[in-house]
């Protein structure tokens, strides 16, 4: 039975070779180094070539710019590989590797799978099967299989690249400078649903809200102002905070018309970012704050509050919603959250937190505290009034040594019992301050702030077993500035008058904006037209840049000069060098690489391999053109 069915499997002798050639095509193809050979070499030579699905061009236009494009595997931009996969997910681009070389040239992997098994021309018949062996092992078994790993390794690099740049931003917004104690008022901008106002006091305290329609169709703007006047005058408020969405442009007309005709009221206005205001107000944590107020009404208090504490507020925001991402859904969403949940905790880490204002989303972001644990210290400071000392936090449910130990040096206690707990200085250091004041004649409250005193002394002195040389030296610079803040001075840019909209626009303006979001290939700036302009990082500086976040980031306030603009696809080209002519930067093509035609982003091609790069020149070739030609 077996002799029969082998027989009518290779009933002749074409049927043998196929069997055979199988056969080969699966050992050839299941060689591990012969697979690490060919993806190292594909790794460094291959191009992505993305092409527009046929009959895809009108509804795939926003991917225009990948209809007929290739990028060097190992050089591609993390942001355009993402770009390529989302409009393959979408169904308008098609993907592949490819390996250029001569058309009358053996092609350079099926020709180290030869040299790979030392198949050379021998003058035999058996050299054409042969080199067809080579052919369909490459072609059918390895081309695709190398493709698949090499196009998805690619994709976890640029995912992580955008995790990371996401992170960057995100830490950016948190650490943003503060406004600081002052009352605000919150306008979340809207044309015919009207403009929602929140008033909140100097410590964040909401206090009084209204809508008032100054805008069409009611057009109700004296009677908006009046409104305005009226209760910034009441609750003596000194910052007016526009929400930066619909509308905002005209919001920004109304109070600076305000400020004009109310001088004695010394306002000032600062459009602000509201991405994740709608999400925030619809939040179970704004449910709670307030459960009585409209959830219109709690995203103008959010805009307002993030003006006065923007790390304190923003917390209250899943990250993600923040809106700073680059191609932040295209990524694991796992990883994603994972990371921003870090960089959330380090910031908050970094400021510090006064444990006697702080709401409870920001503190179950301290480390060693959760969601529970804050929720007990607020109940027990709403229960007992105020905690006078970190030692107080000890009361707390669930609190334990081991969480109180990762936590008491980021919680700030102000005008309590021991000036320390103001501080960055660890409960289980204060031994040591004491230890300095005593040496020095001192106690600790005169201690602290003391610079000429800690200046002279010698940290070497203080340390022990416990303590070492680092230490000492990070307690003496925490006693020299106490809780000092890290960030930045507050400061904001001012929109350019009559600039409303990407038609306002002219070429060579200069410009004055606010940096919203930094990726690896330039910084995207709000000039207030309700649309973003790229600043390319060719043009972030007149020298070379190889991380845009190490010139700018999100929140700094900016000069730019317009170089480009397209009102069709809604894209502006700026430049942070304001001596750049715009025919300059056409002719050197420093603007965004994805502005530029196809045919201007392809590279010219490489000399086809030597024998130098590629075994492609060997003595097999010849019977592969033979086998080529059957």
């Amino acid at each position: 039975n077996k002799d029969k069915a082998f027989k009518e499997a290779f009933h002749d002798t074409k049927g043998v070779l196929d069997g055979a050639k199988f056969i080969l095509m699966e050992r050839f193809a299941d060689d591990a180094d012969l697979a690490e050979k060919l993806r190292d070499y594909m790794s460094h030579h291959a191009k992505l070539h993305s092409q527009v699905v046929k009959d895809k061009e009108a509804e795939g236009a926003k991917y225009r710019d990948y209809f007929d494009n290739k990028d060097d595997l190992a050089k591609i931009p993390s942001h355009r590989a993402l770009a390529m996969f989302r409009g393959r997910n979408e169904g308008f681009l098609q993907l592949k590797l490819d390996i250029e070389h001569e058309a009358d040239r053996l092609h350079p992997c099926e020709a180290m799978i030869a040299l790979h098994f030392d198949l050379v021309n021998k003058g035999q018949t058996a050299d054409t099967w042969l080199a067809d062996v080579v052919r369909w092992t490459w072609r059918i078994k390895l081309h695709l299989r190398l493709e698949t790993e090499l196009l998805t390794h690619l994709r976890q690099q640029a995912e992580i690249e955008a995790i990371d740049v996401f992170g960057k931003n995100i830490k950016d917004l948190l650490l943003a400078a503060p406004a600081g104690q002052r009352a605000t008022i919150g306008l979340d901008p809207g044309l015919r649903t009207g403009v929602k106002i929140a008033v909140i006091s100097n410590t964040g305290q909401y206090l009084d809200s209204t809508a008032i329609y100054p805008h069409a169709p009611r057009n109700q703007w004296d009677q908006s102002i009046a409104e305005l006047a009226k209760l910034a005058a009441k609750y003596k408020v000194e910052l007016l905070a526009i929400g930066n969405g619909t509308a905002s442009r005209e919001t920004d007309k109304l109070c600076a018309d305000l400020i004009k005709r109310h001088p004695e009221l010394k306002l000032q206005k600062i459009m602000v970012s509201e991405a994740g205001a709608s999400v925030y107000s619809a939040s179970e944590t704004a449910s709670k704050e307030f459960p009585n107020l409209d959830v219109t009404i709690r995203g103008a208090i959010s805009i307002a509050r993030r003006l006065q504490d923007p790390l304190a507020e923003l917390v209250k925001i899943e990250a993600k919603a923040i809106g700073v991402g680059q191609y932040q859904h295209d990524v694991s969403q796992v990883q994603l959250a994972k990371n921003l949940d870090a960089v959330v905790e380090d910031c908050v880490n970094s400021v510090g937190v006064e444990v006697n204002t702080a709401s409870a989303a920001l503190l179950r972001r301290v480390a060693g505290l959760n969601q529970t644990i804050a929720d007990n210290i607020v109940a027990l400071r709403d229960e007992k009034g105020r905690f006078n000392n970190r030692k107080e936090l000890k009361d707390v449910a669930r609190l334990g040594p081991k969480a109180f130990e990762q936590a008491a040096g980021f919680l700030r206690i102000h005008q309590g019992d021991n000036p320390l707990d103001a501080s960055a200085v660890h409960p289980e250091s204060y031994s040591v301050v004491s230890k300095i004041a005593a040496a020095n004649d001192s106690d600790i409250g005169k201690l602290i702030g003391n610079t000429s005193t800690l200046k002279s002394l010698n940290p070497a002195d203080y340390t022990n077993d416990k303590f070492g040389l680092p230490t000492i030296i990070d307690i003496i610079k925490e006693l020299d500035k106490p809780g000092r803040d890290p960030r930045p001075a507050f400061k904001t840019a001012t929109f350019k008058e009559g600039i409303e909209k990407i038609s306002d626009l002219k070429e060579s303006m200069v410009l004055e904006g606010t940096v919203t979001n930094v990726t690896n290939f330039g910084a995207f700036v709000d000039i207030g037209v309700h649309q973003d302009g790229l600043v390319h990082i060719s043009a972030l500086a007149d020298s070379f840049v190889k991380d845009p976040h190490d010139v700018v980031k999100a929140g700094d306030i900016v000069k730019v000069k317009v170089m480009d603009i397209d009102q069709a696809r809604k894209r502006i080209a700026l430049s942070m060098r304001l001596n750049d002519k715009v025919e300059q930067q056409a002719k050197t093509s420093s603007r965004k690489p994805t502005q530029r035609k196809p045919s201007q982003r392809k590279q010219q091609k490489r000399p086809a391999h030597s024998q130098n790069t590629t075994p492609s020149n060997n003595a097999f070739a010849a019977a592969f053109a033979k086998a080529q030609g059957k």
